[in-house]
């Protein structure tokens, strides 16, 4: 079994039930695994035994009136989609893939585009059904210390065997986009403080190759849902990566010519269009398999959040590393984090500016190169992001999470991760 960033695959014992009541207990630890779209070991158990939920993946009520959907937990995004849009409704909010399942959505509490309005996937979960190593079960609602243990909890508490979500309705699939080119890091605060108030959707992406007077330079994305357009899913993905690219391909040179050309993708300063949901939240979903487009060696995403009061510096001393180094990523985002609180005890969002990208693994330097970034993180209180993690530290992961302690009660003794052993190692 592997992440997505396939940088550390485990060789475990494997269930893959078809339904829910044929999980049963075990001795030693359990931990369930959806789709696998968590970059580093929050998703993988060496040493134990990994029940695989794709197959728990009915929809099991829908209230066409009021949007309220209920259903098993390894659904994926992607077949809620396919339900629903046609039906006049989507996701709350949504992460950059919608290949990942209901549970798994939940259990690392994804955030999306909207999150300064929507906040995170767990504020629209009002009930689930939580599965424990010994075989109860326990219908687990807002307010319930549990119900918030659960969400962000990286699968430590419980197997969700189902879950209620509220959708949002919409009037077509289409959104009415503007793409806003910036110069740097304080445009690009300008752009997303204005933008808040009229767009519900914003991101940016970042030329993280970029270095002097074009240090922070790159794309703003804001979209509304459009009045107008059909009501048509998204297709299923059609190109693939077959092998594994060599890992000579991604360099300084190749990553510096791709992030200038999309800089300078179109002309002008501003672009509007009108563009399908699929390559607007999911662009990356229309390849298959295009993790392997960093090598046998794997990748591993680096994504923190600095706080609002540290202003920009810390993110622009990040990017300067960045840039020095020539380990940059073809796709790298960047966007501002609203004030609105998830109620998961380990959610990762909070208020300020987050910075995601993707690192070839090129070993020891890649690592060094993370040393250097998590100093800067670490003088301003930056939070890293465990859904994302394949190497943080034990002190980092405490102190990025001050509600640790009141988590911890709520961990199901007879589940575990790679991950939950090394913070506790």
């Amino acid at each position: 079994m592997h992440s997505w960033g396939r940088v550390s695959p485990v060789t475990t014992t494997v269930d893959a039930p078809a339904w829910a009541d044929q999980i049963r207990p075990a001795p030693g630890p359990v931990l369930a695994y959806g789709l696998g779209r968590s970059y580093g070991d929050s998703c993988l158990l060496s040493e134990g035994r990994m029940i695989e939920t794709r197959f728990l993946d009915r929809i099991l009520d829908f209230n066409p009136g009021t949007g309220l959907l209920r259903a098993e937990g390894g659904i994926s995004l992607d077949a809620i989609l396919r339900f629903c849009v046609p039906r006049g409704w989507f996701l709350p909010t949504t992460p950059g893939t919608r290949l990942v399942t209901l549970g798994g959505a939940i259990a690392n509490d994804v955030h999306g585009k909207n999150h300064h309005r929507a906040g995170c996937f767990g504020n629209h979960v009002p009930r689930f059904e939580l599965l424990r190593s010994d075989g109860t079960r326990t219908l687990l609602s807002e307010g319930n210390p549990r119900h918030a243990a659960t969400i962000g909890g990286l699968g430590l508490t419980g197997i969700i065997t189902w879950a209620e979500l509220q959708l949002v309705p919409i009037r077509s699939a289409q959104l009415d986009v503007e793409l806003v080119r910036f110069s740097g890091l304080d445009e690009f605060l300008e752009l997303s403080k204005d933008s808040e108030r009229f767009w519900e959707h914003t991101v940016a992406w970042i030329d993280c190759a970029a270095s002097g007077r074009s240090l922070g330079r790159g794309i703003f994305i804001r979209g509304n849902w459009s009045a107008h357009g059909g009501l048509d899913p998204h297709k299923p993905p059609g190109a693939s990566v077959p092998v594994d690219f060599p890992n000579f391909a991604l360099n300084r040179f190749s990553i510096t010519a791709f992030n200038t050309l999309y800089y300078r993708r179109f002309f002008g300063r501003t672009n509007s269009l009108q563009q399908h949901y699929s390559p607007f939240f999911h662009p990356l979903d229309s390849v298959q398999g295009w993790s392997r487009i960093y090598g046998k060696r794997g990748f591993f995403q680096y994504q923190v959040v600095t706080p609002t009061g540290a202003g920009a510096e810390p993110m622009r001393e990040m990017l300067r590393i960045i840039a020095e180094s020539g380990q940059g990523s073809f796709l790298a985002v960047i966007k501002t984090f609203g004030e609105k609180a998830s109620p998961g005890m380990l959610s990762f969002p909070s208020p300020g500016i987050t910075l995601a990208l993707d690192f070839a693994n090129q070993g020891e330097s890649t690592l060094e190169l993370f040393g250097r970034l998590d100093e800067v993180a670490r003088s301003c209180d930056a939070r890293f992001y465990p859904a994302k993690d394949a190497r943080m530290s034990r002190e980092d992961f405490v102190r990025s999470y001050p509600r640790l302690d009141e988590f911890r009660p709520h961990v199901d003794p007879g589940m575990s991760s790679d991950f939950w052993k090394r913070m506790n190692a």
